[in-house]
């Protein structure tokens, strides 16, 4: 009888119980996505989802993949130059990624900081995006004082918000902004969003996106807190302590039976995050390589993808779980 793959490469690691065993299965693992990643890209170069309408345009998704492809290792030179063609075409004259159709808006600032980072990493030019994303942060260009709550920080994106009316703001948008476009404005930010426990929580102006209860830290949120930290190069010690000390891979630290359902919800975007702030930390607990390739190997379905049963946050989306997976899997196989 013959294994399905996922579990031929959960009992590898389980057997190696060396790190080297560990590179070599998330290695395998993370090919294994990559390749399902490229099978799912449009004739357009595009990633475009089957799941879900607002996400069927591409504009956010592609940079979303390229972005994980281009972290794994031997990204595939014609998928990237067909993506990057695809990205530059739906560019519009401010700069902006995910506006190209009036009509849709398709996470704008979060497609435009992916954007950036992939034109970087191929070495092309991406100012009049960096120009764009940097106009959208609360700043006071916009009206906005040092003392509000959404100083430094950024929103959706889309047209630009003027006092008081700041939309939806959060933690993870700023974090990707800040690993495009870094702006120590958002120390602010940041510094309101980190509780005394070291922990984060997700926004200071949406009470309810706070999704373990306002004011609670949670395993998402810190590990973006970690990351935007990073990418301003200030010290991020006590939230690293907080991640650290709270990991688990069977679901999102920091939840309750009330809010159980976002412990589910979040969990690749939280072995993603997380993986990656212990990897640019060079930290983390000990062996959480090893049980993050574990846990990823195990929850590999036989084409190489990830789903995630839950809806909450889109992970139910093969494209999105699959790129968040390969993110953590090549974060923990180095």
């Amino acid at each position: 009888m013959r294994l399905p793959a996922a579990i031929v490469l959960a009992v590898l690691v389980w057997a190696c119980g060396a790190h080297a065993g560990t590179e070599d299965a998330g290695r395998a693992a993370a090919a294994r996505a990559a390749k399902y990643l490229r099978s799912k890209q449009g004739p357009d170069g595009g990633w475009h989802s089957e799941t879900y309408g607002l996400l069927r345009s591409g504009q956010s998704l592609t940079p979303f993949v390229l972005v994980a492809l281009l972290d794994a290792p031997d990204p595939p030179k014609d998928a990237v130059d067909r993506a990057i063609r695809f990205i530059r075409a739906g560019t519009n004259a401010a700069g902006e990624v995910g506006r190209s159709d009036p009509s849709l808006e398709d996470y704008p600032n979060f497609a435009t900081a992916l954007a950036i980072r992939a034109f970087r990493r191929v070495g092309a030019p991406a100012d009049r995006m960096a120009a764009a994303l940097r106009a959208q942060q609360f700043t006071e260009a916009g009206g906005w004082a040092p003392e509000h709550p959404a100083y430094g920080a950024w929103g959706m994106g889309g047209p630009l918000r003027k006092p008081p009316f700041t939309g939806h703001v959060d933690l993870s948008m700023t974090r990707h902004a800040l690993q495009a476009a870094p702006d120590e404005r958002a120390l602010k930010y940041l510094a309101r969003c980190q509780n005394p426990d070291g922990g984060f929580l997700f926004s200071t102006v949406v009470p309810d996106a706070n999704k373990a209860g306002d004011g609670k830290s949670y395993g998402t949120a810190t590990a973006d807190g970690v990351l935007a930290l990073l990418a301003l190069g200030a010290p991020a010690d006590r939230a690293l302590d907080w991640l650290s000390k709270h990991h688990r891979v069977d679901g999102v630290p920091g939840f309750d039976d009330g809010t159980a359902k976002w412990r589910d919800g979040m969990l690749y975007y939280y072995l993603a995050a997380s993986a990656q702030a212990f990897r640019a930390a060079k930290s983390g607990p000990p062996g959480w390589k090893d049980e993050m390739v574990r846990a990823l190997a195990g929850r590999q379905r036989e084409d190489g993808s990830f789903k995630n049963a839950s809806f909450l946050m889109k992970e139910d989306d093969p494209l999105i779980a699959t790129t968040l997976a390969l993110l953590a899997l090549t974060s923990a196989s180095e």
